[in-house]
C-alpha cells in the first residue's frame, strides 16, 4: 500500500485556481469537493472514475491535508 507522506506534493492553492482554494495538483477540484464525495458515501474507486485525471494518492492527500490542518481544539 503506497502512503502520502506529505499531502504538499499534491494539495496546492493559486488565487487564480478556484479563488484559492486548496486544489489538487493545481486543478479545479478541490479539497473541498472532494471531501464532499466521500461524505456523500462515494469511494475512492467511484471517484477516479468520475475524474480520470485525479489519481489514489491525490485522495489519500486530501484526507492527510485534512486531517492535519483540523484544528485538535475543535468542537462540535
Amino acid at each position: 500500500m503506497t502512503m502520502v507522506t506529505d499531502w504538499r506534493q499534491r494539495v496546492q492553492t493559486n488565487p487564480a485556481v478556484r479563488s484559492g482554494q486548496p486544489t489538487i495538483r493545481g486543478l479545479r477540484v478541490t479539497v473541498k469537493d472532494v471531501l464532499g464525495f466521500l461524505a456523500a458515501g462515494m469511494t475512492i474507486e467511484h471517484i477516479l472514475a468520475e475524474y480520470p485525471y485525479l489519481e489514489r494518492e491525490d485522495i489519500l492527500a486530501v484526507l492527510a491535508y485534512a486531517a492535519e490542518t483540523i484544528p485538535d481544539h475543535a468542537t462540535v
